[in-house]
């Protein structure tokens, strides 16, 4: 479906395009009301169509797993997904279903706040810059402290969540006490090389899109 999108996007980009190119070549097609018509929609409804449809499609494409994978500094995340889930707190969640396999990166970097998505986004545009401009840093930090929010977005009011934390509910949800005072590993990426393995390949893992 997501190949579909993107395929219907270039076509339509090229369809402006197309229509732009002959409006500038033959100026005079705009002397009549139904030339200014067509101008209007190739020059301006056309693009500003093509600009939200792209942004769409590329902004739920950068979601993906994949994608996030896809550079080089990263492969040490992935691979953290694939070792023994009692091995690290993303393990366990990728292994187990508890997040959307296809978007497991996301899900649990994304802020889910109203404008959570875009803000996260803007962040890939710096690793972007830093990953092909800067100078990549020898241990990658989150921008901003994790905050509880994030796990309890999805933890919040499950059955086994509320009975393994009935006494500490409270600071959980007031940030007095954070999730990763005990779920400390994180990725644990200084042992993933040497840690026991679930799977060999992630890309084996991830849902198929029909």
């Amino acid at each position: 479906m997501e190949l579909i999108g993107s395929s219907l996007l270039v076509v339509f980009v090229f369809v402006s395009i197309a229509f732009a190119a002959l409006l500038v070549t033959r100026p005079s097609l705009t002397a009549r009301r139904g030339g200014k018509i067509v101008a209007f929609l190739a020059l301006f409804v056309m693009p500003s169509v093509a600009l939200w449809a792209g942004l769409s499609v590329h902004m739920e494409s950068s979601k993906t797993t994949r994608f996030c994978l896809s550079c080089h500094v990263m492969e040490p995340y992935g691979e953290s997904l694939l070792v023994e889930e009692s091995f690290a707190l993303p393990a366990s969640h990728f292994q187990n279903r508890r997040i959307d396999r296809e978007h497991a990166c996301f899900t649990c970097h994304t802020t889910y706040t109203m404008f959570g998505d875009y803000e996260a986004k803007l962040k890939g545009l710096k690793h972007l810059y830093i990953n092909f401009l800067g100078e990549i840093p020898e241990k990658i930090e989150l921008y901003d402290p994790f905050v509880n929010r994030e796990c309890l977005h999805c933890h919040a009011g499950a059955r086994a969540f509320v009975e393994m934390h009935e006494e500490d509910l409270e600071a959980l949800q007031t940030d007095e006490m954070s999730c990763l005072d005990c779920h400390d590993m994180a990725h644990a990426i200084e042992d993933v090389a040497t840690a026991p393995r679930w799977a060999d390949s992630v890309e084996g893992l991830l849902e198929v899109t029909p």
